[in-house]
């Protein structure tokens, strides 16, 4: 271990690191529980998923460990799912499998972009404000979509959404959202005390509420859309992931235009780039990782690790997989190596035996993971500048973050914040603020607009 992570230099030891890999994991295991819910939205079956996001945060997380020796994890992205299920699948109208093909696309172009400084390159092109911008305006997507799936927020004819009536169907929609805003309160309340796995905790938390309200009565199963909350205990189906297992190769782009599939494409290579790079440099900070000019020594590898796990996800069936923010729980536990991730990779390749516990977790037990997620993502607003010449970055920073959950659309809410970007400051002479990168994205942004 010594040999292989270096533990002496980075003045750690074994006990340390396997406790602060154990650590990430719980933090950050909720994903097993929300990922399969959410992308099982777009069509997929959620053990397949499970499964897939098992292994491909077993793939990024090990290559983590031993490619760039860094105490992080990853898993599939929060943000990055919700907009695969609810954007390119049900909004766009496009099969899971076309947007697994997109991911795949993704990922390659990412492997090509992180042996080179490319990747690096594109990043610094973006003004900060529009990179905190994103990581905001998806917290509420995300957050909208957590009401959502509890049943909290409902659809209306005169305001477009409302709050559930929670004595309509008591014993259904009523309890569910109630439990979720329960849920949302015990999550909170762990997550302010600091206590490890606060979102773990909120989920099988509510989770076993509801199973109590079931004995009680005051939870009815109907049969259909209500099931019984009590999991059935059986071995994982390890055959269900041939479900999803190389589906993106099955994939008529005809039906979906080049185009479209390639806005797609981008729109994912955009999120993704900002959130594993902005997490990479956060969580390095907290850890004490960063040379004294604020970079990442080992960040080339970090995100070759990246593009492996998301590009290998693809394949196996689930969404853009990214470096998880909850890896700062590890570093605060002492884990300063390799070895921090390596046991976070090892416990998420166990939890394959976990599928059928995880997947029939019910929507109200992980919306509250969902809320509380956006709640850490929107956090970031607190840095955008909205005074003096920083409005000239901060206008286009709220449109992009306004559209994102009004428009119900990530890509919606980059495209609006570069073309705001750029005709703002072209218009009040601050053209050379733009970078050549700013001006072709706004230029693909509106010929897609026009022609689509």
């Amino acid at each position: 271990m010594e040999k292989l992570f270096r533990l002496k230099e980075h003045g750690t030891d074994v006990r340390t690191e396997v406790t602060a890999g154990l650590t990430t994991f719980m933090t950050m295991a909720y994903i097993l529980a929300v990922n399969p819910s959410v992308l099982s939205d777009a069509g997929m079956d959620p053990t397949a998923v499970l499964l897939a996001t098992c292994l491909a945060s077993f793939i990024g997380t090990i290559c983590m460990a031993l490619f760039a020796n860094l105490p992080f994890a990853l898993s599939a992205g929060m943000g990055l799912n919700a907009y695969f299920a609810y954007t390119v699948c049900i909004s766009y109208g496009y099969s899971w499998q076309t947007a697994l093909l997109a991911v795949f696309v993704e990922g390659v172009i990412f492997i090509l972009l992180s042996v080179t400084k490319v990747r690096e390159a594109i990043f610094n092109a973006f003004p900060m404000e529009l990179k905190k911008a994103i990581s905001v305006g998806i917290g509420l997507f995300i957050a909208f979509n957590g009401l959502q799936n509890a049943g909290l927020a409902q659809d209306d004819p005169a305001t477009l959404v409302t709050l559930v009536t929670f004595r309509e169907n008591f014993s259904t929609v009523g309890i569910c959202a109630l439990l979720a805003l329960i849920g949302v309160l015990l999550t909170a309340v762990l997550h302010i005390r600091n206590v490890k796995g606060s979102i773990l905790i909120g989920i099988l938390g509510t989770w076993m509420l509801g199973m109590i309200l079931q004995l009680c009565g005051v939870y009815v199963p109907d049969g259909k859309d209500y099931l019984t909350l009590f999991p059935t205990l059986k071995m994982t189906d390890f055959s269900a992931l041939g479900n999803t297992f190389g589906q993106c190769f099955h994939v008529d782009l005809s039906e979906v235009g080049i185009f479209n599939f390639i806005m797609v494409v981008c729109s994912f290579l955009f999120v993704d780039l900002f959130d594993t790079i902005g997490t990479l440099i956060g969580v390095s900070d907290k850890a004490g990782l960063l040379d004294k000019d604020g970079k990442l020594p080992q960040i080339r590898p970090a995100l070759f690790a990246d593009a492996i796990a998301t590009t290998a996800g693809s394949v196996f069936g689930t969404s853009t997989v990214s470096t998880f923010v909850e890896s700062a729980s590890g570093v605060g536990a002492g884990g300063r190596t390799g070895l921090t991730s390596l046991t976070t990779a090892l416990l998420f390749l166990v939890s394959m035996l976990l599928a059928p516990i995880f997947v029939a977790v019910p929507a109200f037990a992980t919306a509250p993971a969902l809320i509380l997620v956006g709640f850490l993502m929107f956090s970031s607003i607190t840095e955008i500048r909205f005074s003096g010449e920083h409005m000239l970055s901060a206008i286009p920073a709220y449109l992009c973050v306004i559209a994102m959950p009004l428009f119900y659309s990530i890509s919606e809410g980059i495209a609006i914040g570069v073309i705001s970007y750029v005709v703002i400051h072209l218009a009040c002479g601050k053209y050379k603020q733009i970078t050549p990168v700013m001006y072709v994205l706004a230029v693909l942004f509106v010929a897609k607009y026009i022609f689509l």
